[in-house]
């Protein structure tokens, strides 16, 4: 049959980036300390393509997939991102897994457990044999006000924000170390499950600990500056203001090499 594919474009400009987007399959997440656990990932898979060539096979992307052990880690996505750019016959290829990771957590007094879900995803870049790797998560958090808790004589305003960290790296870096380092550089961090005892419990811990958006980020980037297999990093708090009508926001975005 004819390969309109590989027939010459009518017009000739390189194509950065074609390929399948949102394509939803099951994937296989490495843990820190429990093996592994299931969930379903949105997948983007993309090549480069020549300004002399028509089109992509957008099939092959889908077989390589199928094809692929499904267990995300570093070594097997490197491995999905060569497979790509060499059936593909492609200069670069770039993937996208983005799924929602769940851990266990225990309320600090009771100790009832509950499953704390991050949305994450890890994208990755291939040309030449060099990977780049990025790996991303949103952590909620709450933080209470320093400045509303100086100038009150009962309580202060607290709400939910979002850390989101985005840190290109090599090696092997974990999921759980990067909530770890959001969730260390709150007032506090947010439960699944909380009894009364808890409750008090986490709210006296953040009254204890207020922290602006700018302090948050700032314990953030200090953190990730100490991880050895981060090469670069950006990191964004969002918090959702509960007495005012926006949201206050703060991002440091920083390279070690």
């Amino acid at each position: 049959m004819q390969d309109i594919q590989n027939t010459p474009a009518d017009v000739t400009i390189s194509i950065d980036r074609v390929g399948v987007k949102n394509l939803r399959y099951p994937l296989i997440v490495r843990n820190k300390h429990n093996g592994v656990q299931n969930t379903v990932a949105q997948v983007d898979l993309y090549v480069d393509l020549p300004d002399n060539t028509k089109g992509t096979h957008m099939s092959r992307f889908v077989q390589l997939l199928h094809e692929w052990s499904g267990v995300l880690d570093y070594a097997s996505f490197k491995h999905l991102l060569s497979e790509v750019r060499q059936r593909l016959d492609a200069r670069r290829s770039h993937l996208t897994f983005r799924f929602p990771f769940f851990l266990e957590q225990c309320a600090p007094v009771s100790g009832s457990r509950g499953l704390m879900n991050y949305e994450c995803a890890f994208t990755g870049e291939l040309e030449a044999d060099k990977p780049k790797m990025c790996l991303d998560v949103q952590v909620p958090v709450m933080t209470v006000c320093p400045c509303s808790l100086a100038i009150c004589e009962q309580g202060a305003h607290s709400q939910r924000a979002l850390i989101t960290i985005r840190a290109g790296f090599t090696g092997m870096l974990w999921l759980e170390d990067l909530i770890q380092i959001a969730q260390e550089s709150a007032s506090t961090q947010v439960h699944a499950l909380l009894k009364r005892e808890d409750e008090k419990c986490v709210t006296e811990r953040a009254f204890d600990n207020p922290a602006f958006v700018e302090d948050v980020v700032r314990n953030v980037a200090h953190r990730l500056n100490a991880v050895p297999q981060i090469t670069w990093y950006r990191t964004e708090v969002e918090s959702f203001e509960s007495i005012h009508n926006h949201n206050a926001y703060a991002c440091i975005e920083a390279s070690k090499e």
